[in-house]
């Protein structure tokens, strides 16, 4: 009996003679598009057996899962339905199964609706199958699995593997043909490999205000879709709104950066005080308009970057592995940073300058043009180049950890790690990457802002870095760090808020 968990709902699918409707191969290393769910009488890729045949066996499934035979698919339906066939499901299971079919958004699904949820579900599976199947043969074997998630990242064992295809191998063949897998995941919303892409996005959703995160992955379906733009917008959004409510903070860091030392030691309250006391409580927002503005091209520059450089790497794998990662996200912040670097010079002296130092962006840059040159716009290149290894780095390489013990220890039925466990990576990561490249920043912020401070010499990174040691010591290097982990924590959650209220006005649904 090669059957599967599911073979009780399958094999109502399925004709006598066992071939799938609508799906024009048996193996999952020929095409072949259609559902479980069939289609109208004339489609083509049929089975021998007649559509009135394939729409009574769909109509028959249908009704032995509407347990209160009100025509309509609810949860509780799917649940004892289910679990009359041998099929056990969580209420998110089935909540997220409602969700993907429900097109009248009535929260039932209607026969219409079901077999169109099974005609795209299928779908799906069929891109899951085809990206796991990495030798084309229409199988899936251990070694493609461990294979496929360590091109994510997550380290298992050939003998987990092995477990993962027992619970889907009934023909004792220790591999899985597509019928297996279609079999087992027809009704159930989980397809465990891109679902962690799905669910472990981290630069995209996560803003704290300095864009050297490595960029997000994709999946198939994201890609083919069309939904990975409406990821990056939704970001985008999320990182303007996060910015703009830690504006206070992040300004009161570059003022810290800049003008604390031994001789004038400003703290947190004094700090506020003091922007409040110059240009009243709209100071506090100063700088913030162009650290906004600069978020669109920036994540547009890294994202294609990012893209032509993994082509230019020459992996033949959907997704990167680690290591390939930090170097493509690496090169692509530094290809963006070097693109948008001027907007940067300009965020750090609007926030410095006093009130009518400047009527706005143009008059500032106009200034600075005239005053200092070109040259003006990258000060401060080099230690900014230079601390993006080390906090893309440590950044992903925290989160990645963070990322493969929780899914080792406590993903059972998902890979959906819920909300304050994904905040706390986000955050955890964010502030270890934040840490190991805040010296390289403070300098960075120091150089950007010479010109702003009278009288101030012409220094060169390394001088700077051994003035500060000698009169300040190695603490001078960290000035302002307070204000900057006091944002990390509000700027994840609003980023997190906004980018989840985003994604729902935009239609993104990979979820």
């Amino acid at each position: 009996a090669r059957r599967s968990l599911a073979s009780p709902v399958v094999s109502g699918v399925l004709c006598p003679c066992g071939s799938p409707h609508g799906s024009a191969v048996e193996s999952g290393s020929s095409g072949g598009g259609g559902g479980a769910g069939g289609g109208s009488a004339g489609s083509s890729g049929r089975s021998p057996c007649e559509a009135s045949e394939q729409d009574r066996r769909l109509r028959a499934l249908f009704q032995k899962l509407d347990v209160n035979r009100d025509g309509a698919l609810c949860i509780h339906d799917l649940a004892v339905g289910l679990g009359r066939l041998g099929l056990h499901r969580t209420e998110l299971d089935l909540r997220k199964i409602v969700k993907a079919g429900d097109k009248d958004l009535d929260g039932q699904l209607d026969f219409e609706e079901f077999v169109h949820y099974l005609q795209d579900h299928e779908k799906k599976l069929r891109l899951v199958f085809k990206s796991l199947d990495k030798k084309n043969d229409g199988r899936i074997d251990a070694q493609e699995i461990v294979q496929s998630l360590r091109d994510l990242g997550v380290k298992i064992s050939e003998q987990q593997a092995e477990k993962i295809l027992k619970s889907m191998d009934k023909n004792g063949t220790m591999t899985i043909d597509w019928n297996e897998w279609r079999d087992y995941h027809l009704l159930h919303p989980v397809e465990n490999i891109p679902e962690i892409i799905l669910y472990w996005k981290h630069s995209t959703i996560f803003d704290v205000g300095e864009n050297l995160t490595v960029p997000d992955e994709f999946t198939v379906e994201e890609r083919q879709t069309g939904m990975w733009w409406r990821h990056l917008v939704a970001g985008g959004g999320a990182g303007a709104v996060s910015r703009t409510c830690t504006a206070p903070l992040d300004r009161l860091k570059v003022l810290m950066q800049v003008h604390a030392s031994r001789s004038n030691n400003m703290c947190i309250i004094g700090g506020f005080t003091q922007m409040i006391r110059e240009g009243g409580p709209r100071s506090l927002w100063r700088g913030n308009g162009i650290n906004v503005l600069k978020i669109a091209p920036e994540s547009a520059i890294k994202f294609m970057a990012y893209e032509q450089i993994k082509r230019f790497i020459g992996t033949d794998q959907e997704m990167l592995r680690i290591h390939e990662r930090l170097l493509a996200g690496s090169l692509a912040g530094a290809i963006a940073q070097s693109s948008i670097y001027p907007m940067e010079v300009l965020k750090t002296r609007m926030a410095l300058r006093k009130t009518g130092q400047y009527s706005g962006m143009l008059d500032c840059a106009k200034n600075i043009l005239a005053k200092e040159g070109m040259a003006a716009f990258y000060k401060g290149y080099i230690p900014n180049m230079l601390g993006i290894i080390p906090y893309a780095g440590i950044d992903l390489a925290v989160y990645e950890t963070l990322k493969n013990t929780w899914l080792q220890r406590y993903a059972v039925n998902s890979a959906d790690p819920g909300v304050f466990v994904l905040l706390a990576c986000g955050t955890i990561s964010s502030t270890c990457g934040q840490l190991a490249s805040y010296p390289l920043a403070l300098v960075r912020t120091r150089m950007q802002a010479q010109a702003s401070v009278e009288g101030a010499p012409e220094v060169t990174m390394r001088g700077l870095f051994k003035h500060i040691l000698k009169t300040e010591g190695a603490f001078g290097l960290y000035r302002g760090l307070a204000p900057n982990f006091m944002k990390v924590i509000p700027a994840v959650s609003i980023s997190y808020v906004v980018y989840e209220n985003l994604k729902m006005t935009l239609g993104v649904d990979s979820r």
